[in-house]
């Protein structure tokens, strides 16, 4: 969406590392030193990075890549994340200090003890062992000769249901990674950027705990750190993506007078 106004907010999509990137920004329509304030959505899913294409790591450096592949470091940053997104916005903080970063709001948070909590108990096994029977009709077409094959690919139904195997598979394998990676909460990390932050906990979500809320609201008093009172779900992006937005566009109104 492009107006005429240069503070009118406008979404682009720039390719970058191998994914379409979504851009929300505040200010110029271009990407350069111009503009005031850039938005970086980063959901519970995304797409490919260039290292370990599917995976968490590589789910990481592929927003680091974009920042620094088309952001000016002058740029002030609004991230917000909403389940493994967290995660990785921690380790872009902690992985590149001098981001110019406003705020940072973590949705529905799964940072920390993943594979304790009650549905990670019941997906680990999936995610980390069950993976590989999505890859079955991939290899099963591998082992046909080339003549079938070729045939087969001109199918618009066969392709899909090869890409949907491939999908399926990629996403099994980074939730694997995160029921085996995210394990202790980055304290650190929140310490030291403590005043950037506001955490939003389900009040009934499978993949972060109450407790989870409660212990970290413990470990930081002063922390920005809330507990849903309005019934949303952890995914929410279903039936309250509209009013989630707007509860925190009231969060970081100040911010962005800035």
């Amino acid at each position: 969406m492009v107006t005429g106004s240069r503070d009118e907010p406008q979404t682009d999509f720039i390719f970058c590392c191998g994914a379409n990137t979504e851009v929300l920004k505040f200010g110029s329509c271009q990407l350069h030193s111009g503009h005031k304030i850039l938005f970086l959505i980063i959901p519970d899913a995304s797409s490919a990075a260039e290292a370990d294409v599917f995976g968490l790591n590589g789910q990481i450096e592929h927003k680091l890549a974009f920042l620094r592949k088309h952001v000016p470091k002058e740029t002030n940053l609004i991230l917000v994340g909403h389940s493994i997104g967290c995660y990785i916005i921690l380790e872009m903080i902690k992985r590149d200090p001098e981001l110019k970063i406003l705020k940072a709001v973590m949705l529905f948070p799964t940072i920390e003890r993943m594979a304790q909590t009650p549905q990670g108990k019941v997906m680990t096994p999936v995610l980390c062992h069950m993976r590989y029977v999505a890859y079955l009709p991939l290899f099963l077409l591998s082992l046909l000769p080339d003549r079938f094959k070729s045939s087969l690919i001109k199918l618009v139904f066969a392709m899909t249901q090869m890409q949907l195997s491939l999908f399926i598979a990629n996403a099994m394998y980074m939730g694997g990674q995160e029921m085996k990676n995210v394990l202790e909460r980055d304290n650190i990390t929140i310490k030291n950027n403590l005043e950037k932050l506001i955490f939003y906990y389900g009040a009934t979500d499978h993949w972060c705990p109450v407790q989870y809320y409660l212990d970290i609201k413990q470990d930081f008093p002063h922390g920005d750190i809330r507990l849903c009172e309005n019934g949303f779900r952890h995914a929410f992006v279903l039936d309250a993506g509209g009013e989630v937005a707007k509860m925190v566009v009231e969060w970081i109104h100040g911010d962005l007078r800035t």
